[in-house]
């Protein structure tokens, strides 16, 4: 992922957590080399129908693993598949999980950063996005 240092939504960024990498399903690829996936919870903005939401969720590849967050994010380039979303507030509408103690802590994320759009919110490093400059 490409790092930058200000944003622009049309560039689809993401902020990470970089306290958040988690490696499971260790594995070997077909050549002998290690694999796993690896994810990190990030959170973003995007325009739905013209409206501005926050989205909270993960950015997770099948990658060599990696020895911290940054290796990760330097070894994450497909951004096909964008992040996971499992959790969205546009200001008047949730969309997301389902148990109540998770909707509580994905709004208490997701009200003040779309308040304060599009500062990063407390504990969030970015802006990291696959997009490369034109």
């Amino acid at each position: 992922m490409i790092r930058e240092d200000r944003f622009l939504i049309s560039r689809k960024p993401y902020a990470v957590d970089l306290t958040s990498l988690r490696i499971s399903d260790p594995g070997e690829r077909y050549d002998g080399s290690p694999t796993c996936t690896a994810r990190i919870d990030a959170v973003w903005f995007r325009r739905r129908s013209g409206v501005t939401v926050a989205c909270v969720g993960d950015l997770w590849d099948h990658q060599t693993p990696p020895a911290d967050a940054a290796q990760f994010l330097a070894q994450h380039d497909d951004g096909r598949y964008g992040g996971t979303c499992h959790g969205r507030w546009d200001g008047e509408n949730y969309w997301g999980a389902q148990r109540p103690e998770e909707i509580e802590q994905h709004l208490a994320l997701l009200r003040p950063m779309l308040d304060n759009y599009p500062a990063l919110p407390p504990g969030y490093a970015g802006w990291y996005t696959f997009t490369p400059a034109r």
